[in-house]
């Protein structure tokens, strides 16, 4: 790799919080024109990094020195590294859900004329933004009508309307399908032939063999070393051995699948879309699941994965027109999420810190918030088995947390996915729906789930997988059914399929036999 001067360098920075050294004497160079990932498991201390550099932790609140463009700087706050010229996209999303893409975008960095904003210019320069990152969306648009992907997609477009010269990506690819991911890696290219650094976080390695000129590792708040991509050597297995320690030997759990008869069904089921009632987000779809098997569930952004997955669990989405649910030969009626809980029914949502979990209360209330009639007497809650509930749960998913009494929302993107996962099976149900359980979560994490989902299986549970990473699919599931505008296009054993054809099924609405 050609030497470029220094854009940034970051020297011995050490970031403490109360009883935690979250980072300890790390230092780290991006150089002009460069892409500079960073890897690392959750809790290692790149977002804290990350969080330190763009002012979220102002200076003052860490030690060590920041260079930026050669000079020594202090930012105050996050306004003084977007004035400096650097932009951050966090993991968690940062948008107001009634706004529109527009207000969006340009909320704080506002288009005005003569005092007063000028809409018809910031819609103009937020269409064209739009194009930029692949999001063919009317950009009047409330937020609160996109799903996860998108909205991560306008988050990009937002950093891309300031002027920056170093662009921090927090799993930016996270929420997206291969298509679109490898639409803004190429992004980001086109971003770096125009003189823009960036610095990249993402636990997808093969993005990261692809996309970096540098990789540095963190590993428990130190900087573990600096890896030059184009000096040869470096592939995932490398990068792992980093990150965790060791080698992963597989990345996924070995596993023999005892797999019975089909125990739910479901057939013809048509939803519209709650907003556009011409619009159907499941086109008579029919599935299966038996007791035992993973069911993978593919297709694009937008295909309407989530959107099935959250219809038939108590039509949380869309609007009912036709169809029929069958668990165990009996015909079910789940109008509300109560009644699919009640007959064994379980949904992980795709957006755990909106729709999993209360980010205000303890890991303890987390876990048995989906049903409180289980360690309820009389109607009141037994705190000592809340508490031996949580404390199960925590030893057998391996949470790691010193109490279940602390707030959920300190947790890592890993162990909150853990605890959510736990709050289900707290339920006992006989099928789970899993939409992108692994989203936004590490190597070591990964499998940690891969084995819990293996395990519910095992125990003659039932698996729906939605996922937008075809090799996890084909790595955990038993069969996978294909998606294609509300469509189920085609179904298929994850033993005699390949990457190809299910991309090929994923891109055709022409409807193939089912097995």
């Amino acid at each position: 790799m050609s030497e470029q001067p220094p854009i940034l360098e970051m020297r011995s920075i050490t970031k403490e919080f109360p009883g935690v050294k979250a980072l300890s004497d790390v230092s780290l160079t991006v150089r002009a024109n460069e892409i500079h990932a960073i890897c690392g498991e959750n809790g290692a201390g790149k977002s804290t990094l990350m969080k330190v550099l763009s002012g979220v932790y102002p200076a003052g609140s860490y030690d060590g020195q920041i260079w930026f463009g050669g000079e020594l700087v202090e930012f105050r706050d996050i306004r003084a590294s977007e004035h400096a010229g650097i932009a951050i996209i966090h993991q968690e999303l940062a948008l107001i859900p009634e706004l529109s893409i527009t207000e969006n975008i340009f909320l704080g960095n506002e288009i005005a004329k003569a005092g007063r904003i000028d809409w018809v210019q910031a819609t103009r320069e937020a269409t064209a933004l739009l194009a930029r990152v692949g999001l063919d969306e009317n950009p009047d648009t409330q937020i609160k009508h996109l799903g996860v992907g998108k909205q991560q997609l306008v988050e990009i477009a937002k950093a891309l309307s300031k002027r920056v010269k170093l662009l921090i990506l927090d799993e930016p690819t996270a929420a997206l399908n291969e298509d679109d991911s490898q639409h803004l890696l190429d992004l980001i290219r086109g971003l770096k032939s125009k003189g823009i650094a960036s610095i990249m976080i993402s636990h997808k390695l093969n993005e990261i063999e692809q996309i970096a000129d540098s990789i540095t590792i963190i590993r428990d708040g130190h900087a573990i070393e600096t890896l030059d991509v184009h000096a040869g050597g470096v592939d995932e297995d490398r990068i792992i051995r980093g990150m965790v320690g060791r080698s992963l030997e597989s990345r996924f759990p070995p596993r023999t699948p005892q797999i019975g008869e089909v125990f739910f069904e479901v057939r013809d089921w048509t939803i519209q879309h709650p907003q556009v009632p011409e619009r159907l987000v499941a086109r008579g779809a029919h599935l299966n699941v038996r007791r035992g098997e993973i069911v993978g569930l593919a297709g694009l952004m937008g295909a309407g994965r989530t959107e099935l997955a959250m219809s038939l669990f108590g039509r949380s989405y869309g609007n009912y027109v036709s169809g029929t649910i069958t668990k165990d030969g009996e015909n079910l009626v789940l109008k509300d999420v109560e009644s699919a809980i009640a007959h064994g029914l379980a949904y992980v949502s795709e957006d755990r810190k909106a729709l999993g979990l209360n980010l205000l209360d303890s890991i303890k209330r987390s876990i048995v918030a989906a049903k409180l009639s289980r360690i309820a007497r009389r109607g009141v809650i037994d705190s000592f088995e809340e508490h031996r509930t949580a404390e199960e749960y925590r030893k057998r998913l391996r949470i790691k947390t010193p109490t279940v009494e602390a707030g959920v929302a300190k947790l890592s993107g890993g162990n909150q996915q853990k605890v959510v996962l736990a709050k289900w099976m707290f339920t006992d149900p006989d099928l789970l729906i899993l939409d992108e359980p692994t989203r936004g979560i590490d190597v070591g994490a990964k499998y940690e789930i891969y084995a819990i989902i293996q395990e519910l299986a095992a125990q003659g549970k039932g698996v729906i997988l939605i996922s937008s990473e075809l090799p996890e699919l084909l790595g955990m599931a038993d069969r996978i059914y294909t998606v294609f505008e509300g469509r189920i296009t085609d179904v298929v054993s994850a033993s005699d399929t390949t990457p190809e054809h299910l991309m090929r099924s994923m891109t055709s609405d022409r409807k193939k036999a089912q097995q």
